[in-house]
């Protein structure tokens, strides 16, 4: 079991599945070593918006400026794509990371095509976009200037307070009905998110873009995502209530998935820092997962099946019934969406 590196969730580089040779070092992150630096790589990516074909996910094109997450998430199921670009997907997801430095263009380029209809674009489908050099670089808010630009509307998905930077644009955004914001709140211990979720907000400053989010009339909701079963299914019923007691209108839960290298990542994460939930955890994944620890079907990846599954949905249901979460639907609309001249489009932005 590798050591646990400072501000990082994953211990060790996996390897990666579509390479045939790996670099095994003899001692991989000893404790003397110093701690991984971030690095950034130029994606030259030539398109912005990527398709969805999955039918159990609620949308059809999303946007991500970066490839990678500095967040470290341990549990991630985006971790996996980062072996497509020859890299792995333990350490140097969260410390590799690609960036796309014409994003706000090529979006424009999107929206200016005839073929184009407009539609709810998903932001961070993938990775966050509010990850710790989006203060930097500034990208998404970039993208979002686009969005407003072109009335097009867009749902967030993050878990940092970053996005509370962007309120002016925000706003806009939502005085058209073009804008539905989403945090993703896994715990409410900041001990746990500290190991679970090393450089994600602390739970309190989710907490806190939900208030100011409301308090600002965007509309907020919450994602209890992912769930994990034996650790955090517990919290369920207060992280809905806190999010309603701060303004959120929506609420969302997803069973956590393991999918390729996400599997040993966790399971070495799990064993060395909570050796003693383990158990727990494992028995009732398997219990929900027909006795394995990932499901790649669709229609039950999501959710899981069996009692415990069952009993969860329940639970997610009687909770938002009681705290008033999904009591109205948030429909964007797609009615002010303009392509115009360019001269125009100035005028309105």
């Amino acid at each position: 079991m590798a050591e646990a590196k400072k501000g990082r969730g994953a211990s060790f580089n996996p390897p990666n599945r579509f390479e045939p040779m790996r670099f095994e070092p003899l001692d991989e992150f000893r404790d003397d070593e110093p701690a991984v630096p971030t690095e950034l790589f130029i994606d030259s990516t030539r398109e912005i918006l990527a398709r969805n074909d999955s039918p159990d996910v609620p949308f059809t094109f999303s946007i991500n400026p970066y490839r990678g997450c500095e967040h470290g998430c341990i549990y991630c199921y985006a971790r996996p794509s980062h072996e497509y670009l020859g890299f792995s997907a333990g350490i140097d997801f969260e410390s590799k990371i690609l960036v796309k430095p014409e994003a706000p263009q090529l979006l424009e380029q999107a929206f200016q095509r005839k073929s184009w209809k407009p539609q709810v674009v998903a932001f961070s489908g993938n990775t966050d976009a509010y990850q710790p050099i989006e203060r930097k670089l500034e990208l998404t808010r970039r993208c979002l200037e686009v969005f407003l630009k072109y009335r097009n509307p867009v749902g967030l998905i993050t878990k940092n307070l970053l996005i509370t930077r962007d309120l002016d644009i925000l706003r806009q955004l939502a005085k058209l009905n073009l804008v539905h914001v989403h945090l993703s709140i896994t715990t409410l211990d900041p001990g746990l998110a500290r190991i679970m979720e090393p450089r994600a907000s602390a739970p309190a400053k989710r907490l806190e873009a939900v208030e100011t989010l409301a308090a600002n009339r965007i509309p907020v909701g919450v994602n209890a995502a992912p769930l994990i079963p034996g650790l955090t299914d517990e919290e369920l019923p207060a992280i809905l209530r806190e999010s309603a007691a701060r303004g959120a209108l929506t609420a969302a839960y997803i069973l956590v998935r393991l999918p390729g290298a996400v599997e040993p990542l966790f399971l070495d994460w799990l064993k060395r820092e909570l050796p003693e939930r383990a158990p727990k955890v494992l028995g009732r994944l398997r219990d929900m997962r027909d006795g394995k620890l990932s499901d790649s079907r669709f229609g039950t990846r999501m959710r899981g099946e069996g009692k415990l599954a069952e009993s969860l949905r329940t639970l997610f249901n009687l909770s938002c019934r009681k705290y008033g979460l999904n009591q109205t639907r948030v429909e964007l609309s797609t009615h002010h969406f303009t392509r115009g001249s360019p001269a125009q489009l100035q005028l309105i932005f």
